[in-house]
């Protein structure tokens, strides 16, 4: 199936990014609503008499758990998306986060059964880690083997705000019902709705799915038997390990924004600032409302100018609207400003993904994604909450000095993709197939 690299996206195109998005944001919904109810979660979960820092603590190590088993699962759906085709996989994902949801949302607290709750709640959060590992990498290379090749870009940025749309739907979802619903309320049961409607989104995400096709490029690779003759993921890690290097910083760039500005700032805004738990979650969803829309302006950029000048500028950009965000988030007047010009600035993680499908070739994109978003996200994004909580022992500003730093390396990391600028700029018209053949990056 030949496309042309410079056609616009057509409708069929406009289907598969739309029902991608919705699904996947269904699901991070899933993935991400622990974290909004961290605090009652901790204190229904964990023995009374516990000072407050160690539950927090405790509470954020389970989230990580999730983080921790993304790996293995992306690992496993990656090697069969790889195999046995993208689309069965990416359906498959959806599955394997509903039910855990539900179970979740079911599970006794520690007054009922003691040391098992928080057992349970690992287990369900281990789960939902393993299907959220093959999602994320899997919903990248689904939508860039569909949409053209220099339409990448502002593909996977639209399909990164979506997911983001499941952390404002987490977002709205907590507002919701902090605002109708006492805080006795809640703790006897209230915290179970978010993880109930979950599980229901799931199943809908899922049903959804049942209308996408598999990817043509897959497609085209079974028919010219291309597909890979060793173990995917044994080939990423010996013959491509540059790729896997810049994905995996690139990775932790995006963890940086997306678990300390967006899903943990509004316990920190509480906790240190004494801000009502209500305003943080409003704040909060203008934040990610930003976060979509910076997504999007991202991907756009680095189809027009390249990832180079995307990641130096929106690295830039973040640095100065973080910065700025912590060192005034004590005044409530400008809260929402400060907060929504961060989120948009995060956005600059939308162009991430353009350059991870571009990083590998056809034959192990999925795997090459998976294990370096994966591992990477397993390191730095599960055990970022636990660092930072550390980090303000020693200063309420330790959010803003971890984004900072990271902001810095995306700049660097911007410097050194100039090269893959100036490669991806003197390519000659080919077919999408023939482009897959071999990674056009310089990486």
């Amino acid at each position: 199936m030949i496309q042309q690299q410079n056609r616009r996206l057509n409708k069929q195109d406009y289907k598969t990014l739309t029902l991608a998005a919705l699904g996947g944001a269904l699901e991070f919904y899933d993935f991400i609503i622990f974290v909004f109810f961290a605090v009652v979660i901790g204190q229904l979960f964990f023995p009374a008499d516990m000072p407050q820092w160690l539950v927090l603590m405790q509470t954020y190590g389970i989230f990580a758990a999730g983080y921790l088993a993304r790996p293995l699962g992306g690992i496993i759906m990656a090697h069969f998306g790889d195999l046995v085709g993208r689309k069965r996989m990416f359906s498959l994902s959806i599955l394997l986060m509903a039910l855990p949801t539900l179970a979740m949302g079911m599970l006794p607290t520690y007054q009922s059964i003691g040391i098992a709750a928080p057992l349970l709640l690992l287990l369900m959060r281990i789960f939902q880690g393993a299907a959220i590992g093959g999602e994320v990498p899997g919903a990248w290379v689904f939508v860039a083997e569909h949409v053209p090749y220099k339409r990448i870009g502002i593909a996977c940025g639209v399909l990164t705000a979506g997911l983001t749309i499941g952390i404002l739907l987490g977002s709205l979802v907590a507002t919701m019902i902090n605002s109708m619903m006492s805080v006795e309320t809640i703790h006897n049961g209230g915290w179970r709705i978010p993880f109930f409607l979950g599980g229901i989104f799931g199943l809908i995400a899922m049903y959804l799915r049942r209308w996408l096709k598999e990817t043509p490029i897959f497609i085209e690779m079974q028919q010219r038997k291309a597909l890979t003759a060793e173990l995917p993921l044994k080939s990423v890690v010996v013959n491509h390990t540059r790729a896997v290097t810049v994905s995996m910083l690139l990775t932790w760039l995006l963890s940086a924004g997306i678990v300390v500005v967006i899903l943990m700032t509004p316990n920190y805004l509480q906790t240190q600032f004494g801000i009502e738990r209500v305003i943080a979650l409003k704040a909060n969803s203008m934040a990610i409302i930003s976060l979509c829309v910076g997504c999007v302006i991202a991907g756009m950029s680095a189809d027009r100018f390249g990832a180079s000048k995307t990641f130096i500028g929106g690295g830039s950009l973040l640095a100065v609207a973080s910065w700025t965000f912590y060192h005034s988030a004590t005044n409530v007047d400008l809260l929402f400003i400060t907060y929504s010009i961060a989120g948009l600035c995060v956005g600059v993680v939308g162009a991430v993904p353009y350059v991870m499908v571009r990083a590998f070739p056809a034959e192990v994109r999925f795997s090459g994604i998976s294990f370096s978003y994966n591992v990477s996200y397993a390191i730095f994004g599960g055990l970022t909450p636990i660092c930072v909580t550390s980090l303000m022992k020693l200063t309420p500003m330790a959010p803003a000095y971890y984004v900072l730093a990271l902001s810095v390396m995306g700049i660097l990391l911007g410097i050194y993709l100039r090269n893959d600028l100036r490669a991806t700029d003197n390519i000659v018209e080919h077919s999408d197939s023939e482009l897959e053949k071999t990674p056009v990056t310089a990486i």
